[in-house]
């Protein structure tokens, strides 16, 4: 058994799941590789995800340590920036594994291109 920050975990795997997982985190995580994003520039790369999940999905990374929010008061309007923290850059290369893993899914296992594939 694994205690972190009050909680406890099972195993390693489901420490990494706690941080990590939920259906955007890794998505959100994916694209602060690149650099620091605005909350509305990380919105419009993700389709589909409501203001209060992306929201609330934030808060969880940083309240674990792995997102960063700055905020600059220094001239208006107000600017407030998302990156990866030191140890959220500890997760870039399971980040892109499990990127890797996705575009094989698709490549191998999509359902049109498949169907294509065995009409032509």
């Amino acid at each position: 058994m694994y205690t972190i920050k009050g909680k406890e975990y099972p195993c390693c795997t489901s420490v990494t799941m706690g941080i990590i997982g939920g259906k955007w985190k890794t998505v959100i995580l994916f694209y602060l590789i690149a650099g620091d994003l605005r909350y509305n520039e990380l919105r419009k790369k993700m389709k589909g995800v409501t203001e209060r999940t992306l929201s609330l999905q934030l808060q969880q990374l940083q309240e674990d340590g792995v997102v960063l929010r700055t905020v600059y008061t220094n001239k208006p309007p107000l600017k407030v920036v998302y990156s990866l923290t030191d140890f959220g850059k500890t997760l870039i290369p399971l980040l892109k594994s499990i990127a890797a893993w996705g575009e094989f899914v698709v490549a191998e296992h999509d359902t049109e291109s498949n169907t294509a594939k065995s009409t032509s």
